[in-house]
């Protein structure tokens, strides 16, 4: 379990190893702001939260604690709030984060309703334990990556190690240390592909309930469009697709494939103002000295994260 005190002294080593009180944790020459400014990444966002929702600890959390089903919007705006914060916030902002998000988990505590894969009924879970987090923090990381080497040009061995060397300083924030996490890339891949083939993500009936009102729920204005419903099928495990009920016949491959094949056209084409996401393009401004966003990226910042700022909230 990670406690407030483990969080504070995973802090005090980001702090240390940070680029700075105004770049933040990661800045502008990392690979994490290379991958993370693309909006892009929003094609992995179903595979991501459904690789979250195999966990039955984390489904059984969300089921039973989340406003998921009545404000999905809601959900995916703070998700990428807490997530834009620790990337591209300022270096109090991202702790500030680390911290709200931390005490948000402690309040998610409960026992499985029933027995799920290797989790008995009435075995307790908390959003603060270690495995959870590892688990959480590895599809985020992976998928990120997965959708941005979908459409641009992948990353080279010496990049994906570097990026992920980054993302072992993105785990501190959810206060897991070293120890928590692989050593180098190579062990990363090894534990996703061990997850994968594991009985620890077994897909609950409370897992498939969410995915159901997600992608072809009561509220057809917001269903995904088919291609992203198919694409995200496509980019899972296949047992963990057969789990969620998720089909992926030859008119649904052939829908994935032509969105593909137009983003992967028109996408590098955009400019900037439109390809970056808004906290992105709100951190380079507060690089660049100015004390307010413009209007643009403020309109992004709604699109992305529900309000117009995201450096407002004080210190941590």
């Amino acid at each position: 379990m990670v406690t407030g005190n483990d969080l504070e002294l995973a802090l005090d080593q980001v702090r240390a190893n940070a680029a700075g009180p105004a770049p933040g944790v990661f800045g502008p020459d990392t690979v994490t702001w290379r991958i993370d400014r693309e909006a892009v990444i929003f094609l992995g966002a179903g595979r991501a939260l459904l690789l979250q929702l195999a966990h039955p600890w984390v489904a059984a959390a969300i089921a039973e604690h989340s406003k998921t089903f009545a404000d999905p919007i809601g959900r995916f705006h703070r998700t990428f709030d807490i997530v834009f914060a620790m990337v591209f916030g300022s270096l109090d902002r991202a702790m500030l984060s680390s911290r709200q998000l931390h005490r948000r988990h402690a309040m998610i505590v409960g026992e499985m309703p029933e027995t799920v894969g290797p989790f008995a009924a009435g075995s307790r879970y908390s959003a603060n334990d270690i495995p959870s987090l590892r688990w959480v923090h590895a599809t985020l990381v992976e998928t990120a990556l997965m959708a941005h080497d979908l459409v641009l040009p992948p990353l080279a061995t010496e990049e994906r190690e570097r990026y992920w060397t980054e993302s072992r300083a993105f785990g501190a924030l959810f206060g897991l240390t070293g120890d928590d996490l692989p050593a180098d890339w190579c062990g990363f891949a090894a534990y996703n592909a061990a997850m994968a083939r594991s009985d620890t993500l077994t897909v609950s009936p409370a897992a498939r309930e969410i995915a159901t009102q997600i992608f072809g729920g009561a509220r057809p204005w917001l269903r995904p469009p088919r291609w992203y419903r198919a694409l995200t099928a496509r980019m899972l495990p296949e047992r963990l697709r057969t789990g969620f009920g998720l089909e992926l016949d030859a008119r649904d491959k052939r829908s994935a494939d032509n969105a593909l094949r137009w983003i992967r056209r028109a996408y590098p084409r955009l400019p900037e103002r439109l390809r970056y996401v808004g906290p992105y393009q709100e951190a380079q401004a507060r690089l660049r000295g100015e004390p307010q966003p413009d209007w643009m990226i403020r309109c992004l910042n709604r699109a992305w994260i529900g309000r117009p700022q995201m450096d407002v909230r004080g210190k941590g």
